[in-house]
């Protein structure tokens, strides 16, 4: 279907999740075209553009809209380029069930025959260039190694620490990319996301935050251990491993903490609860360790005080949110631009749905710049050489797709 959008913004949403909210199950979303947009650092007039249009609405929210919400004045140059936040009004909306396609525009039957007409694409051979590091291992285990000196001064519990990939004079054709990754790593919050000559290719698993009605909940991942597909008796045992690991479980209850107190600020009194703590999902190269916080939104509350309270989400951040975001600035080589940012929609009513991006490849076709970051949860209690293991290990689709 990419011939047929690419000329326009294009939004595709995998949303097969096996921990969904039934009113937001499908098995893809898709928007593409554009009637009118937003992006401006004005978070006011975001909210008077989302009030004064009750249609679908699609867009990113880059990590960098921290400095806007949160007065951090530290720019790193992103060669991907996406803009702090970017959010789009479609001219068309497919929505596509197990049993059901759904077409909202002005002409749905055209736009049905359209699709019908457009033929299969055809898989293009891609060429890579060398992929870099902007640490080496070694690099790497140092500055986790400093890291942990602040958190033994008391700066901070808990802080995720995240490293760039990149290639450049990278030609590629995104959406074949795209499908290459989600057929080795299907994941419930997978998106192909484009503006202009920008494009994210996310095959995330985890979900930012989503509200029904004046429900809100927060699904934050943390915990992660390799699977074995070839031993399904060893496959369990990891399992068992990763519900058990005191380290893991020790991240996540700090970040289901941070989320609490994140939703408590725009949530009625008393309602904040954790639904499922230390719940273990699988997914095709990994199990993860999930847990579901959930609230009852305060009346009226605008999405920009929503933003304020809960973005950047805290499982990439760490604890306490501010003082990590400092660290994070001052340690980390790159801007992380969309990474750990989020893409997701407004639906007509009011509800909205958010991914983490992660698990993604960023890629700009003018500068023909191609990257994709990983990270961990670094605690007092992390080995530096096995958390230099798992960034590999959660960067391990990316790596297969960009090499074979």
């Amino acid at each position: 279907m990419l011939s047929w959008a690419s000329q326009f913004n294009i939004f595709c949403f995998l949303d097969n999740q096996q921990y969904a909210d039934e009113s937001h199950q499908y098995e893809c979303l898709l928007a593409t075209g554009q009637k009118d947009y937003f992006s401006s650092s004005d978070l006011n007039a975001l909210d008077a553009f989302l009030v004064s249009n009750p249609e679908w609405i699609f867009g990113h929210l880059s990590y960098d809209l921290k400095n806007i919400l949160h007065h951090f004045s530290s720019f790193k140059t992103n060669r991907v380029g996406f803009p702090p936040l970017y959010f789009f009004i479609p001219q068309q909306v497919i929505v596509l069930t197990e049993s059901n396609i759904s077409i909202y525009g002005d002409d749905p039957h055209a736009i049905y025959n359209t699709i019908i007409d457009v033929p299969a694409l055809q898989p293009q051979q891609i060429v890579f260039p060398q992929i870099q590091h902007t640490l080496s291992r070694n690099e790497y285990i140092s500055k986790i190694r400093e890291l942990q000196e602040h958190i033994i001064k008391g700066d901070c519990y808990e802080i995720n620490y995240c490293q760039e990939f990149y290639a450049e004079d990278c030609i590629l054709n995104p959406f074949s990319v795209y499908q290459k990754l989600v057929d080795i790593s299907p994941n419930p919050f997978s998106a192909f996301y484009r503006v202009n000559d920008k494009y994210l290719l996310c095959a995330s698993p985890e979900r930012f935050l989503q509200k029904t009605g004046n429900k809100i909940i927060s699904q934050p991942i943390k915990g992660t251990i390799k699977r074995e597909l070839l031993n399904k008796a060893l496959d369990e045992l990891l399992k068992v491993e990763l519900k058990e690991s005191q380290k893991d479980r020790s991240e996540n209850v700090m970040v289901v903490d941070l989320v609490r107190n994140d939703l408590s600020k725009i949530c009625t009194e008393n309602s904040v609860k954790v639904d499922e703590l230390f719940a273990v999902y699988s997914f095709p190269q990994v199990h993860q360790m999930i847990s579901t916080v959930s609230g009852q939104l305060q009346e009226d509350v605008p999405f920009s005080r929503i933003l304020e309270a809960c973005f950047p989400m805290g499982s990439m951040t760490g604890a306490p949110k501010h003082r990590v975001m400092q660290l994070i600035d001052t340690y980390e080589e790159q801007s992380r631009g969309i990474f750990s940012g989020s893409v997701g929609y407004f639906k007509p009513n009011g509800d909205f749905d958010f991914n983490v991006v992660i698990r993604s490849i960023m890629y700009n076709a003018s500068e023909q710049y191609l990257s994709y970051q990983v990270g961990s949860g670094i605690t007092f209690y992390s080995d530096p050489e096995k958390e230099w293991e798992e960034c590999l290990l959660k960067a391990a689709a990316i790596k297969a797709v960009l090499s074979t």
